[in-house]
This record gives structure tokens, C-alpha cells and sequence, in this order.
């Protein structure tokens, strides 16, 4: 595009060496400045290269023994290039980290500025990003998780007193619809809880709390009470034939506040879906919607579990 558009120029990040320069002129003073001069290792995740490089090369010149840890992701050439030389593109593979490691060699690389490649994988990146924003309060994108896994990957070549410093590239607001979309990450694989009987497994309540349909509602709403539960499966000696749920109650008592003295029978909105016990989370996701608030499974003894919308929230923040 740029050779088709008039009067237009092509910032070229990767080779243009304007790039590693700026980082040498003003990202690395910085750091040296507010670190007053006690840094020891630099973390910097892999991409164009002028970040590391520049950065790398102005503090190697005030303190050579400076360590320059270079952070890639698994389907990058960059890190075997580093450590034989060569450009092998037998290493290159699709990966869904964004906005680290690279195909080619970029001209803003200067190898003999960093002193370890650490490669990292999609998961452990994305995990270590949702985990610095619930922890630390940093809103950060991929590459920055990456960044930091990298390092925890490396801290046992740390020293106690060793003064470390991580660039976060990004912002956590490119990735609203991938790392901090939990449909998304479990789509992947990259969240830890699996299925149905992950969750009920995983929680400390596992007794499921039914009402019949002779029951009052003013009964249904004492065992939400007690229990601090929103939803009750309805179940006569045939099993599950419907359901009552706070939402559901509230609305029926504004239009009828004598409702309480109702039976349950006569207020019960739909039975719950039924899955099998290892029904994945994603599955899970697309059950449990405003209308209807839970999902039911029996384990291998035949007990039946309940699923809220709330339980699957609660695991995914864990």
C-alpha cells in the first residue's frame, strides 16, 4: 500500500531501526533513572525486537552485567535462531499468543544484546494475564501475561535481592472478546475447570435442595432463605417436573401478593435441563441462560447434583 498510495509511508516497526533507537534514547534512561541504577534483569516479551534491543543496549552500557531475558511463545523461530544462528522455519507453527514471537528475524534484533530466550505457551500466557488483572489490578493484554510467565518460569535463577524489571506492551482491552471471555478460554482448553462434575467436585455444598409440589410458596422461599439458594428443582416420587426460582417469584408477587399462601404446583416454572455428569463447562454455558437458571445431572450413584449460573461464574474465578 504504500508504494500504490500517494504521499504515504510505511513506518515499517519491524525494520525501521528508529524503533530500537526511541527505546534507546528514552524507554531505557527511564528505567535506569527510577530504578536508580539497581536493576538487574530486564524481562521484555519478543515482537519487533526494538523494545529489547534498545532498551537492552543502553543499560548493558551503564552496567554490562545487566541480564536481558527475551520472553517468545512456542511456534516462533526467534528463540532457535538466538541460541544456533539459524533461521529454521521447521519451527514455525500457528499459535494464538498476540503480539510475541515472529516468523522471521526482524533488522531491530541485535542477538548479542540478550542473554536468554524463554518460550512460553498460549495457555500459560493467557492464564498469567486474567490472573495479574484479578491479583494486582492491572489490566493487561497477552504479551504482558507472557511476559510475566516467562519470568516465574526463570525465578529460580533470581537472588533474593535482584531488582527486576517486566514491560507490559499491552492493554487488556484488545482482548475482551479472547483472554477475559471465559467462553473463549474454555473453547481452548485454557481454563481448569472441565465439566458438570468438575464443579459440583469442587465445591464444599453438594446436597441438592428440593421442594414437592404441595409445598407452599412461602415454604420455597424459607428454604432460599436457609440455604441462600435462588433456584429448587420440583420433584414428585416420578422425579423432576419443574422448578421455582427467586427471579420467578418476584415477579409473580408484584401481580399477586397472596402468592405465598399458592401452592408450588401452581407457580412452577419449567423442570431444569438434565446433562450427563461430565458435561463440559461450555456446554453448560449455552444451557444456562435467563430463563432458565440451572441445569441438573445424577452422579454415578444415581444422586441427583444441581448447576448454577452462580457455581459456574464461582469455578471460573477460582
Amino acid at each position: 500500500m504504500a508504494t500504490e498510495v500517494p504521499n504515504s509511508w510505511y513506518v515499517n516497526q519491524y525494520d525501521n531501526l528508529a524503533n530500537r533507537l526511541a527505546h534507546y534514547e528514552q524507554t531505557g534512561p527511564e528505567i535506569w533513572e527510577q530504578t536508580e541504577g539497581k536493576i538487574t534483569h530486564l524481562v521484555v516479551a519478543t515482537g519487533t525486537g526494538g523494545t529489547i534491543t534498545g532498551t537492552g543496549k543502553y543499560l548493558k552500557e551503564k552496567n554490562p552485567d545487566i541480564k536481558v531475558w527475551a520472553i517468545d511463545s512456542y511456534g516462533s523461530l526467534l528463540t532457535k535462531y538466538f541460541n544456533t544462528g539459524e533461521i529454521d522455519m521447521k519451527e514455525v507453527h500457528p499459535y494464538i499468543t498476540e503480539g510475541i514471537g515472529e516468523d522471521f528475524v526482524p533488522e531491530n534484533y541485535d542477538m548479542s544484546v540478550i542473554d536468554k530466550f524463554e518460550k512460553v505457551t498460549d495457555k500459560e500466557g493467557a492464564v498469567m494475564a486474567r490472573r495479574i488483572t484479578k491479583e494486582e489490578g492491572i489490566f493487561i493484554g497477552y504479551s504482558a501475561g507472557s511476559a510475566l510467565q516467562g519470568l516465574m518460569q526463570l525465578k529460580h535463577e533470581l537472588k533474593k535481592d535482584d531488582v527486576v524489571v517486566v514491560i507490559f506492551h499491552d492493554h487488556g482491552s484488545r482482548y475482551i472478546g479472547k483472554v477475559y471471555n471465559d467462553q473463549w478460554m474454555m473453547e481452548r482448553g485454557f481454563l481448569d475447570v472441565k465439566s458438570f462434575a468438575d464443579i459440583v467436585n469442587g465445591r464444599v455444598t453438594k446436597r441438592l435442595v428440593t421442594i414437592e409440589p404441595h409445598n407452599t410458596v412461602a415454604e420455597a422461599v424459607e428454604l432460599m432463605k436457609k440455604y441462600d439458594i435462588e433456584q429448587i428443582p420440583v420433584m414428585n416420587g416420578e422425579g423432576l417436573i419443574g422448578a421455582v426460582s427467586e427471579g420467578g417469584l418476584f415477579k409473580k408477587i408484584f401481580s399477586n401478593p397472596e402468592i405465598k399462601n399458592e401452592t408450588v404446583s401452581n407457580v412452577m416454572e419449567p423442570a431444569y435441563p438434565i446433562v450427563s455428569f461430565d458435561t463440559p463447562v461450555e456446554r453448560l454455558g449455552n444451557l444456562i441462560n435467563k430463563d432458565n437458571g440451572a441445569v441438573l445431572a445424577k452422579d454415578e450413584s444415581g444422586n441427583f447434583h444441581i448447576v448454577t449460573k452462580y457455581d459456574v461464574i464461582q469455578s471460573l474465578a477460582k
